[in-house]
């Protein structure tokens, strides 16, 4: 058989995301060469990889095996060039770093400022929901992902490297903003902008009022806490995120925090991969980085909180 490498290259990613279109824009070609490779491949093969039923793609029985090959192919290729970096000292190499959305503004500060250090380290960023980065971390395709709480279950090293508290936010002129130690029932009677399903910071929030023996009414599902902080800020109803995803909106006095019982509600991000994998020395470094720095890259004077 006279498979390539690039021929595999290109089916694992077409088999992960199910789509042609997905995996020529990761891998920056057109959408006929991607199809081209697929072809050779199955050429190779002499068996059909992938079969097309109405809109959707699926993989066959000789394309699941493949597609299992084709990633542990993938890891072991990383794994000999993290060991190569390593042998070498050298400062370069690709570093895959995986957010959930909650975390991204750290993320970029923090590296900026790793990249001051490591200028020859290659960045490659994903920033997705809590779902989707769980998903990265089970295919083994980041290095590291910075997180919420990881499930319990799951075969990870997780360090907890900063406090994330979670408080609630109104606009100004909100009827509760000139209240103090507002209780938590009176929340029941507000609109709230939720997260979607199994999001860290919903599932949180929920566990938190259940405890309480109450409930939030959600009006709005949203998918990113960006969306939640530009609709609350419009009126659209209350919100619950991250303290450190605000701070712009507080300084331009277009969020308010309210100043509720039993909040800020105090969760911690994590820094996490899967356990037994070999870190390259540009993931360790920014492990190390993340640990002894987190806190220099957040702001989180207290005058600047804008707490009712």
């Amino acid at each position: 058989m006279n498979i390539t490498l690039r021929q595999l290259q290109v089916f694992e990613k077409v088999a992960r995301r199910l789509s042609f279109t997905h995996a020529a824009q990761e891998l920056y070609l057109t959408q006929p060469a991607v199809s081209m490779q697929i072809k050779l491949l199955e050429d190779n093969l002499g068996l059909p990889l992938l079969e097309r039923l109405g809109k959707k793609l699926y993989l066959t029985e000789a394309g699941r095996e493949i597609y299992r090959l084709s990633r542990t192919i993938a890891s072991q290729l990383q794994e000999t060039e993290q060991v190569l970096e390593a042998i070498k000292g050298t400062e370069g190499g690709t570093l895959t770093i995986s957010v959930v959305s909650t975390v991204h503004y750290f993320a970029i500060r923090a590296l900026a400022n790793f990249c001051k250090s490591f200028p020859k380290v290659r960045i490659d960023l994903k920033v997705t929901n809590r779902q989707g980065l769980l998903r990265l971390l089970e295919e083994n395709a980041t290095d590291l992902a910075l997180m919420g709480k990881p499930p319990a279950d799951w075969d990870l090293i997780a360090e907890a490297f900063m406090d994330n508290p979670l408080v609630v936010i109104a606009p100004p002129g909100h009827t509760l903003c000139q209240q103090q130690e507002i209780p938590l029932a009176k929340l029941e009677k507000e609109t709230f902008l939720i997260r979607e399903q199994g999001s860290g910071t919903r599932g949180a929030v929920e566990s938190f009022f259940k405890r309480k023996g109450l409930s939030i009414s959600g009006s709005m599902e949203m998918n990113t806490n960006t969306a939640i902080i530009h609709g609350v800020a419009e009126g659209l109803g209350l919100g619950i995120v991250s303290l450190h995803t605000i701070q712009r909106e507080l300084d331009d006095g277009r969020l308010v925090i309210l100043n509720v019982d039993s909040f800020p509600l105090m969760r911690k991000w994590y820094l996490a991969h899967r356990s037994g994998k070999k870190l390259s020395h540009a993931a360790e470094a920014f492990k190390t980085f993340v640990k002894e720095h987190a806190w220099e890259f957040m702001d989180h004077a207290p005058e600047k909180t804008g707490r009712a």
